[in-house]
């Protein structure tokens, strides 16, 4: 029996009254309808995370996001330093794509996007952030402070922190200094980890052994399907598999998981990485997490035996599909992301009591 064992078991006795706030419908504690939707859990950071959610709730109404909090750059950063609260950038990203399409919907996404633009200290904040840290602290509580902002802005769906501490991201990094190239050298900060010259060879949490949200551990293995990225590849999707509890439950839990992987690497962070050498660092930092689906652009896959031989490795099958906007830049498009997922559920998932 690991260590961590025994915190998963608590955790897993909270799960009823993590998913207390969950809309009845969405909860587990009865049997679903034939007709039900999938319940899906999303983990990331970022755009990465937010181009997931806004094609995952195109096909699910029973959606959640859980999300890292190692942020400390730009308006999360200075809110983070000055206040000591979880960085809230990229939940209220999060937030966004959650969004509906009617009016409604894109009005509040454009409002808690928004940022000001002065000569004094509101000069870039999102009107988003200091709406969620207000109501931090005005309730005292993260997951309902960030259900009371979904409820205000009609989000289809549920938006979790992965941890209740902020976190600070170290990295390994080799060749950080180019003028000692063979050097490996810690840096710290998810900011300066995401544009880092050299090669990040591996990163970790401080603390390093944070504790999880009971109820973003409660979704997890309460989920049909797990879906992990695309994003930041070592800030906003290896650090969901630092955090014990959390990856316990991505372990254990009889969800299907699939990993979405990026559409290029990012300047710094994965330059030059090739989409199996993406599977190959999550799985030094996870070897027990097992993959059922890998999710890559067709375009984006040079070599495609390669990738097959890596996601073997990782207990996955590989899904090519189109999933990039058709503008020639590295995003995802989300209705071509959603029929992806949504082929994905429908093939590889148990006869789902959706269909």
């Amino acid at each position: 029996m690991t260590e961590r064992t025994p915190r998963l078991s608590r955790l897993r006795r909270m799960v009823p009254d993590a998913r207390a706030g969950r809309p009845a419908e969405a909860r587990g504690g009865r049997p679903r309808r034939r007709g039900a939707q999938p319940k899906v859990v999303a983990l990331g950071g970022g755009m990465g995370l937010s181009a997931s959610l806004a094609a995952l709730r195109r096909i699910t109404g029973d959606l959640t996001a859980v999300v890292t909090v190692a942020d400390d750059g730009g308006s999360s950063g200075r809110l983070r330093d000055e206040l000591g609260v979880l960085p809230p950038g990229d939940l209220r990203k999060a937030l966004a794509a959650l969004c509906g399409d009617d009016d409604w919907g894109q009005t509040w996404a454009r409002v808690i996007q928004h940022r000001f633009q002065s000569q004094g200290d509101l000069h870039d904040h999102a009107v988003g952030n200091l709406l969620i840290v207000a109501l931090w602290e005005q309730l005292g509580d993260h997951v309902q402070a960030l259900d009371l902002v979904g409820k205000l802005l009609g989000a289809h769906g549920r938006v979790l922190p992965m941890s209740a501490v902020p976190l600070e991201l170290q990295a390994l990094v080799k060749g950080h200094d180019p003028e000692r190239p063979d050097d490996v050298d810690t840096v710290r900060g998810q900011a300066i980890v995401a544009l880092t010259p050299g090669e990040v060879q591996s990163v970790h949490l401080v603390p390093n052994d944070p504790p999880a949200v009971p109820e973003a551990v409660a979704a997890v293995l309460d989920a049909d399907w797990v879906v992990l990225g695309p994003g930041s590849w070592f800030s906003s999707v290896i650090p969901h598999l630092l955090v014990p509890e959390l990856l316990d439950a991505l372990t254990e839990t009889k969800a299907r998981r699939v990993l979405s992987l990026n559409l290029a690497p990012q300047p710094g962070e994965t330059e030059g990485f090739s989409p199996q050498r993406h599977l190959e660092v999550l799985g030094r930092h996870a070897p027990k997490l097992a993959l059922d689906v890998v999710l890559a652009d067709e375009a984006a896959v040079p070599d495609r035996d390669l990738l097959t031989e890596a996601a073997k490795r990782l207990g996955a099958a590989v899904e090519l599909a189109p999933v990039a906007r058709t503008d020639g830049s590295p995003r995802h498009d989300p209705e071509l992301l959603a029929a992806a997922y949504d082929r994905i559920f429908r093939m590889h998932g148990r006869i789902g009591p959706w269909r």
